[in-house]
């Protein structure tokens, strides 16, 4: 089959990060695969890319992803990037086609999803009424206040050392340009982010916080981002609090959403066990694979 590889311009430029784009297209011109490769440019992160391949069913098996990934790949290497990583389901041709192409698993993801017409109200609330001592809640939509940003962004550093697998992902540094642009974009797209907060009662700083994305319509399911806890706050249920008191808030605030949705690295016991708690229910694994171009074969010009 003879198939063309379209460079495209993609204007989805962020304050972290810049996109390129392929299109594959067969022999009439019809689009048949599709290619995204996100480039970090913020401090941390400028090593790594992230890619997203796309092949319309009819058409897999006829070395058409092979063409997109071999551009991305090439692009990603004239670029100065060391890894490029990529998420594909399991019991789906992704992780085959990903390992024929020179990727390894680096991490793996249980994804699990809890129906709100289901969820367990009485004990919900029995964890959000029962804070920890020396501490307690707060939350916002959309921007945090003024008052909280620097000790939420000093907060952002609970991340740090989440359980990654081997995934070379590097260090996000945040601050409050990126906070704020982070809310923004969920904005924008006409979505809420609802933010909820554990503070130190002895200085009022945050000492960790739960981030959730609901739809704009309040309907479907709305999805958990970051989870998070400074290392030194640790061991007192905060993650846990926090995410019941969210749940709620959530149902309260929105009675037509469905469920929501959450992911848990598998090396990553502690957040399985809250989710698990609080009525998560399994629904699928993925995994995020990793192309170290240092170790990939001589990449020569895009479509090698």
């Amino acid at each position: 089959m003879s198939v063309r590889i379209t460079a495209l311009t993609d204007p989805d430029e962020t304050s972290s990060s810049r996109r390129l784009a392929w299109l594959a297209s067969d022999a009439d011109g019809s689009p048949v695969g599709s290619a995204f490769l996100r480039l970090f440019t913020k401090e941390g992160q400028q090593h790594l890319a992230e890619l997203d391949i796309q092949v319309h069913p009819a058409e897999r098996r006829k070395r058409i992803g092979t063409q997109l990934l071999a551009a991305a790949a090439a692009a990603a290497h004239e670029d100065g990037r060391r890894s490029i990583v990529a998420q594909v389901q399991d019991g789906t041709p992704g992780p085959g086609f990903l390992a024929a192409g020179g990727f390894r698993i680096a991490l793996t993801l249980t994804y699990a999803r809890l129906a709100l017409a289901d969820a367990d109200l009485p004990s919900l609330t029995a964890i959000a009424e029962t804070p920890p001592a020396d501490y307690r809640l707060t939350a916002w939509e959309g921007h945090v206040p003024d008052e909280l940003a620097d000790t939420y962004v000093a907060s952002r550093r609970a991340m740090d050392d989440m359980p990654m697998g081997t995934v070379d992902y590097g260090t996000v540094v945040w601050d409050v340009e990126r906070i704020r642009a982070a809310a923004a974009a969920v904005e924008a797209r006409g979505e809420i982010l609802y933010t909820v907060a554990a503070v130190d009662r002895s200085d009022g700083s945050v000492a960790g916080f739960t981030e959730l994305v609901v739809p704009g319509s309040g309907t479907g399911d709305a999805l958990h981002y970051g989870t998070a806890v400074l290392a030194e706050h640790r061991g007192h249920g905060l993650a846990r609090w926090m995410k019941a008191a969210a749940i709620l808030a959530a149902r309260e605030s929105h009675p037509e959403l469905g469920g929501l949705l959450t992911d848990t690295a598998d090396n990553n016991p502690y957040m399985r066990r809250v989710n698990d708690t609080l009525g998560y229910l399994p629904t699928h694994v993925a995994y995020e694979c990793q192309l170290d171009l240092q170790d990939a074969p001589a990449l020569g010009p895009a479509g090698r």
